[in-house]
């Protein structure tokens, strides 16, 4: 099997409800994708939304992959910085690959894709992240090229007395 990734799909009902499904479904198995379970996918819908307001007005841009059966399988967001002195690299957001494809080396074909697709950005050198601490995230990350450059701890609060450290990764694309 295997994902055939899109970079600026057109946004369609089917596609808004495939990553409304996708987000949900991460979300609620436990995945570190700004909300913890159980969540439903009227919560996630304003984000998503800021997503697509920030694609329209060209400060963000998807990368979404779909499985052989047609069903979004894969996202991650690139939003480009507006501050003059940071242009030069990106933000990677919504990086969310489907629970039933866990396991299938599909996280590290989403992030090959997005690196591949931010070279083709004019000026961009490098892409950041950030990820919630305590599930072994920034290993993964890590294996996949990025380097942890800081860590904020027990800055994202999972539940009262569940703090995470927010740890920042940083892919130099050269």
């Amino acid at each position: 099997m295997s994902l055939t990734f899109t970079l600026d799909p057109a946004v369609t009902p089917a596609l808004r409800d495939g990553i409304l499904d996708l987000w949900a479904d991460v979300s609620n198995a436990g995945g570190a994708v700004g909300f913890v379970p159980p969540v439903a996918r009227d919560t996630i819908r304003p984000e998503l939304v800021k997503h697509f307001v920030g694609m329209a007005e060209g400060r963000t841009r998807l990368l979404v992959a779909h499985d052989e059966a047609g069903q979004v399988a894969a996202t991650a967001f690139f939003t480009f910085n507006t501050h003059r002195l940071m242009t030069h690299w990106v933000w990677l957001y919504t990086v969310m690959v489907h629970p039933r494809h866990q396991g299938k080396g599909y996280g590290r074909d989403l992030l090959a894709a997005a690196a591949d697709a931010a070279r083709t950005f004019e000026g961009i050198e490098a892409i950041r992240l950030t990820c919630r601490g305590g599930l072994g995230l920034e290993r993964f990350y890590g294996s996949c090229g990025y380097k942890e450059v800081g860590r904020i701890p027990g800055a994202i609060r999972v539940a009262p007395g569940d703090d995470r450290d927010d740890v920042i990764m940083l892919l130099p694309l050269a």
